[in-house]
């Protein structure tokens, strides 16, 4: 990139600046875009050079290696560059505005979902005798009760967990810098009054609800990171006897699951969960699966 002028350089850096706004987002794109002109400089194609049959032969190869929801969001990733390279007059064309990506339809989420009583031995399994204790039942029953992402649920700050009439309510970020606001569950209000009694951070604002620990499994003042979060919800699996395949997203599938089991509708789901479709929401419902193993046990043989 830097072999194309100064031009292209500021552009370059423009696209990640001043385009993206999401932090995720952010990362992603670059992950994508620099692993493209690696492999275009290894091959001594320079950014002119770059045409549709070349884009076309970088996506083919990257089937092979990686899956096809990656392969489609690098292909995102470089056709939104070149777009705004086209606009600032660095390339006349876009060369990956005409390949096409792999198919991916997904009528079923992938994402390990809990049965609710699973949910709730999880729960009840975490010792609340320490602060990470606590702090850990209250992350994962607001995820549970307010189908809450992980990254809305870090974000938080105290204030985000506030009194609204007679009942505490969760403020939370989503993509896009929208946010929504949802009524607290009675579980995952005492689980957080607890948690916020223990860290004496109530009537603070400005910092973070969740934190991080130190060595010596103290409150610190640093934001929980979502990788932290990720290894604690393993490490609370394992020793629950759950399957270590759960992960961050799980709970807001299990949420959604078992809202839905209740007689929650899907429109209302969709409208906790701030998702845009309901086909997004569906893609959490995993009610289908118990009706599916009912129906196979009628094979009698």
């Amino acid at each position: 990139m830097t072999q194309a002028g100064d031009n292209a350089a500021r552009r370059f850096v423009e696209f990640f600046t001043a385009t993206i706004r999401n932090r995720n987002t952010r990362e992603a794109y670059a992950r994508a875009v620099w692993r493209f002109f690696e492999w275009c400089e290894h091959r001594d194609i320079e950014l002119s050079a770059i045409e549709p049959i070349l884009v076309a032969c970088y996506i083919e190869e990257l089937c092979a290696e990686v899956s096809a929801p990656t392969v489609k969001l690098h292909l995102a990733a470089i056709r939104m560059l070149f777009d705004w390279l086209v606009i600032g007059h660095v390339v006349a064309t876009n060369p990956a505005a005409a390949v096409k990506g792999p198919k991916h339809v997904v009528k079923k989420g992938k994402t390990p979902v809990l049965l609710p009583d699973e949910a709730a031995m999880l729960l009840d399994s975490i010792p609340t005798n320490t602060i990470s204790g606590i702090r850990d039942r209250a992350l994962i029953g607001l995820m549970v009760f307010s189908f809450a992402r992980i990254g809305a649920a870090l974000g938080m700050n105290c204030e985000d967990y506030m009194p609204k009439g007679r009942r505490m309510w969760f403020r939370l970020f989503e993509k896009g810098s929208k946010y929504h606001e949802v009524p607290a569950h009675h579980k995952a209000e005492q689980f957080m009054d607890e948690y916020v009694a223990a860290a004496g951070i109530g009537g603070q604002t400005g910092t973070p609800l969740f934190r991080s620990l130190d060595r010596h499994r103290e409150l610190t003042e640093r934001r929980l990171h979502r990788t932290e979060a990720l290894l604690m919800i393993k490490r609370r699996a394992r020793k629950a006897g759950l399957p270590y395949s759960l992960c961050n997203h799980s709970f807001r599938a299990t949420g959604i699951t078992a809202f839905l089991s209740n007689g929650g509708t899907l429109e209302n789901a969709q409208r906790i969960a701030a998702h845009e479709s309901p086909r997004t929401t569906s893609l959490y419902d995993r009610t289908s699966d118990e009706v599916s193993l009912d129906e196979i046990e009628r094979i009698v043989i």
